[in-house]
């Protein structure tokens, strides 16, 4: 068993504290996914699950192993990071090789190691070439490759893929995906892009300012985002946020006066909220509808369309100044310069009190659950 558990760790460059009790807890064969905006700890957390950072105060195990004054060659795990770091003078095997060749591992036993890694991640054919002959994608692969060979408990991905273009990262992630699949490995990966996230975690820590705002599946962060932090962060396109006073609070949600005038009830928690609260409104660009379908409707004027092929994206500014994003389908008769009537469903939109943390919503959906 592979996990790895952070009790009460923190960080501290003297009187700069960047990690504030983090409390985690990783299970075995889990891809966890470290997303955050830049500066809020998220690399530095992995470093010092790594050895590379000193913590000021805490514990970090590994299998049930206290590693926390461990050197990083001790604790059982392998990194990944955002440069390939390869030797230029050096083939593809012999850099795969290095690592065990530093540590005199024997040569069949190197031998057998490289090659069961090429053969992982489909690089034999290129075993005898130089970096300099290498794609991004290729050069990624093999300091992935420097990883597998040294078996480690845990792996550890920092911003692997920033380096690639827009198609390498997406041919890069469904490597990255197969590989923890064929590896059954405990894989930790730290990105800033919630694509990679939602599409490769099994588990997403969303931090900021150093300190974990919410855990959990990529759909429950999705769907059931505790704060609005969370709900701006998690989701493509971004969530639209609109300024919304609560009418009246009963049994059945919370009813907020829409830009406009219309009514809308959210079916979300009513304790606490007293008529004329001021809230957050919180609307998905999916869940918006650019024919006016929905309980409640807001208007806006369009002001550019984006129109993809698939999909359409439609940029609208509501009278009282507030900028909505609505995305429709690729068929979309949407014109820049023209008003829209936005169409909106309570049940599909989140409710955000003045300090920002989430009205729970009535149901949850089973997915969630799940």
């Amino acid at each position: 068993m592979t996990e790895v558990k952070l009790s009460g760790v923190e960080k501290a460059y003297g009187d700069v504290k960047v990690l504030h009790d983090i409390d985690l807890d990783i299970e075995n064969r889990e891809f966890v996914v470290f997303v955050g905006p830049s500066g809020c700890g998220k690399s530095t957390l992995l470093r010092t699950i790594a050895g590379l950072e000193d913590i000021t105060r805490g514990r970090i195990s590994i299998g049930g192993r206290d590693v926390t004054y461990l050197e990083p060659a001790d604790r059982g795990v392998a990194m990944v990071f955002q440069s390939y770091a390869l030797y230029p003078h050096m083939t593809v095997y012999d850099n795969i090789a290095f690592g065990l060749k530093m540590q005199k591992a024997p040569k069949a036993e190197i031998e057998n190691r490289v090659r069961n890694a090429a053969r992982i991640l489909q690089l034999e054919p290129l075993l005898d070439r130089k970096p300099k002959a290498l794609s991004g994608g290729q050069r990624q692969r093999v300091a992935i490759g420097r990883a597998i060979v040294h078996e480690p408990d845990v792996f550890l991905f920092d911003e692997p893929l920033s380096n690639l273009d827009a198609s390498l990262r997406v041919q890069m992630r469904i490597e990255i995906a197969k590989l923890h699949a064929d590896l059954k490995a405990t894989m930790i990966y730290v990105t800033h892009d919630q694509v990679e996230a939602m599409t490769l975690a099994d588990k997403i820590v969303v931090l900021n300012k150093g300190r974990i705002e919410q855990v959990g599946s990529p759909l429950e962060l999705y769907r059931h985002p505790v704060n609005r932090f969370v709900a701006g962060f998690i989701g493509s396109p971004q969530m639209n946020f609109l300024p919304v006073q609560a009418a009246s609070a009963a049994a059945g949600g919370v009813t907020v006066t829409l830009p406009g005038g219309d009514r809308l009830t959210v079916p979300v928690r009513p304790d606490g909220v007293a008529p004329g609260a001021r809230l957050t409104l919180g609307l998905r660009p999916e869940d918006l509808s650019d024919q006016g379908q929905g309980e409640a409707r807001i208007v806006g004027q369009t002001l550019v369309v984006e129109h993809l092929g698939g999909e359409t994206f439609a940029y609208t500014r509501t009278a009282e100044g507030s900028e909505l994003m609505v995305k429709g389908d690729g068929n979309s008769p949407v014109k820049a310069g023209e008003q829209l009537s936005i169409g909106v469903s309570g049940r599909c939109c989140h409710l955000f009190d003045e300090a920002g943390l989430a009205l729970p919503h009535l149901a949850r959906h089973s997915a969630v659950a799940a």
